[in-house]
């Protein structure tokens, strides 16, 4: 009988260890993947909190309608569809920043010629990327491009429904590049000056080079032309606020000033001015109330003021004039 119990823990032991030291090194296994795991959460997050995404998006509607209204009116429907996003990246001394600022809406009207028109129109794009020299300067290097998507018309007799081409994809389009000094105090705002900076003015159609300042040449031949594209060297000066301490509150704004040093048709000191504004109030968590502005200034970008009565004669000759554009909307929207 001992014999046989002798036996028998014998035989356990040569049979259990061997699937002792299996379970064990199964368990080992399974105890370094779940490290392995945490260790590569804890760099996913590690590099995700050096990225910022933040903006808004949204959705405007307006409806118009009048019944014998002694003052006059147009009855219309409108609709625009805008987002404005910044993705940021921020560590040690190396600092990124691209922004997309875009809108297009549409108008409908059945007491105008033709009835659908465009309202709102915008494409800017613009990529920074800096290296710190000092705290809060970096040493910068930013792009940046500007067009509308759809043609865009100067509509002249509603009876009529005459218009005039004015403006359409990449007519006119500006493309700028320039290496400068940005300061950036805080996360809000920052300010970038650049003395040597590009800009390429292109124009497509060739039907409205003159209308956005493209300067003639002349041909071998004796002839004049304007070519698709127009490049000037000069100073750029570009500031910017993204504010968003304040719940449900979002306020976007940038300006950009650009002067070229040498050029026959527009002096050094005569600033070209791109100023957008943006401010979003969510409430109902879908439901937002938004102001939105464009001011423009073109040095070399004539446009003709019509007379009183809306006609463009002697008095509404061609020249360089404020640009400006508010649409107030309340829709759906979504800020973060």
């Amino acid at each position: 009988m001992r014999k046989n119990l002798l036996l028998l823990l014998v035989s356990v032991f040569f049979i259990g260890a061997p699937m002792l030291r299996a379970q064990d090194d199964e368990v080992k296994k399974a105890a370094q993947a779940a490290i392995d795991t945490k260790v590569k959460s804890n760099e996913i997050k590690d590099s995700i909190k050096f990225w910022k995404f933040s903006g808004m998006v949204g959705l405007n509607a307006s409806q118009t309608q009048f019944w014998n209204w002694a003052a006059g009116g147009n009855n219309n429907v409108t609709g625009v569809l805008y987002a404005n996003l910044t993705l940021s990246y921020k560590k040690d001394k190396l600092a990124w920043d691209s922004n997309l600022d875009t809108e297009i809406g549409e108008l409908y009207s059945a007491d105008l010629n033709p009835r659908w028109r465009k309202s709102n129109d915008k494409l800017n794009i613009y990529s920074k990327l800096g290296y710190e020299l000092a705290k809060s300067w970096y040493l910068s290097v930013l792009g940046s491009f500007r067009t509308q998507y759809a043609p865009g018309f100067e509509y002249m007799n509603n009876d009529a429904g005459d218009k005039v081409l004015i403006s359409k994809w990449a007519s006119p389009s500006y493309t700028d590049l320039s290496i400068g000094i940005d300061w950036r105090p805080n996360d809000i705002f920052n300010i970038y000056v650049s003395p040597v900076a590009g800009r390429l003015t292109f124009c497509r159609d060739s039907t409205l080079r003159d209308r956005y300042g493209i300067p003639e040449k002349t041909r071998e031949d004796g002839s004049l032309y304007r070519p698709a594209a127009h490049a000037a060297l000069g100073l750029v000066i570009k500031g910017g606020i993204n504010y968003d301490k304040i719940k449900n509150l979002k306020i976007i704004t940038g300006v950009t000033l650009f002067t070229p040093y040498t050029s026959k048709v527009q002096k050094f000191g005569n600033f070209d001015i791109d100023w957008d504004f943006a401010i979003s109030y969510t409430f109902f968590k879908v439901l937002s109330v938004s102001l939105m502005t464009s001011l423009k200034y073109y040095d070399q970008v004539m446009i003709a003021k019509p007379d009183w009565d809306g006609v463009y004669g002697s008095e509404g000759h061609p020249c360089p004039r404020v640009q400006f554009k508010e649409m107030l909307g309340l829709g759906i929207g979504y800020s973060f």
